[in-house]
């Protein structure tokens, strides 16, 4: 009866010949994005530990690596470096964008915890990405001018700026907040009932995005993981409006 259905491969078949991992990853696959995406990035300028080797010990994995078993991590909503371990280990699209490398755990993890300002400087280039191709609106934003020459003669200046303009930004409605926060320096207990107001929507919204708690503690660590959550959003954004192949060409360019 089995003959009557689509029948696989025996599992002790063996091949004749090695198989490509590319063959299994399609042109139009996300994970060529990540792939260019990090090769394009100036590693040792954002401050990544590791670029340059040390003399002395075991070789280590290079950053770019690591960076890049993050970005797909967070792209398919697989955050813990211990699954990212054993996706290294058996996801083919993982294996081809390490080359086949399985850092451990430990290893995955100390990379996020060790290089948070690194990489919210990543999440920083991607948006800088999106300016110069033009995916963000302008819509509400104006520009004043203001020039007079007392300022080059003002015994302050240098307390406004050491250069010879300032730019100063401010939202259209920057009157709002700034009235908002005249009431909650008078008040500052209103701070605490906004929080716990806030908090259970937030969390809803978490949950929605497939994500829980944040897996590391302290500052440097939390902004870490949003940098990495905000950067796979944004990333899916871009693909979504111009595409896999659009965005690869964005990049290389």
């Amino acid at each position: 009866p089995m003959k009557r259905f689509i029948q696989g491969e025996h599992r002790g078949q063996s091949t004749l010949l090695p198989e490509s991992l590319d063959d299994y990853v399609s042109d139009t696959n996300p994970v060529r994005v990540v792939d260019v995406f990090v090769d394009e990035l100036d590693l040792a300028k954002l401050g990544f530990d590791g670029v340059i080797p040390a003399e002395t010990g075991r070789p280590a994995y290079h950053p770019a690596i690591l960076l890049k078993i993050y970005i797909y991590g967070y792209l398919n909503r697989i955050q813990s470096s211990r699954r990212l371990e054993r996706e290294a280990q058996r996801n083919v699209e993982l294996m081809w964008l390490t080359g086949r490398l399985m850092p451990d755990f430990k290893t995955i993890a100390n990379f996020r915890k060790d290089n948070s300002k690194a990489i919210r400087g990543v999440c920083r280039q991607f948006v800088l990405l999106c300016q110069q191709l033009g995916l963000f609106g302008e819509k509400g934003m104006n520009m004043h001018c203001y020039w007079s020459s007392k300022c080059q003669s003002c015994a302050l200046k240098t307390q406004c700026t050491p250069s010879t303009n300032r730019r100063v930004r401010r939202w259209e409605h920057e009157a709002v907040l700034e009235e908002m926060q005249r009431r909650l320096n008078q008040a500052p207990e209103m701070m605490r009932v906004r929080k716990r107001t806030v908090e259970h929507p937030f969390g809803t919204l978490k949950q929605w995005m497939g994500a829980t708690h944040f897996l590391t503690r302290k500052l440097n660590g939390v902004s870490a993981e949003m940098s990495l959550n905000v950067l796979a959003y944004n990333l899916k954004r871009v693909m979504k409006i111009i595409g896999t192949e659009g965005l690869l060409k964005a990049m290389a360019a």
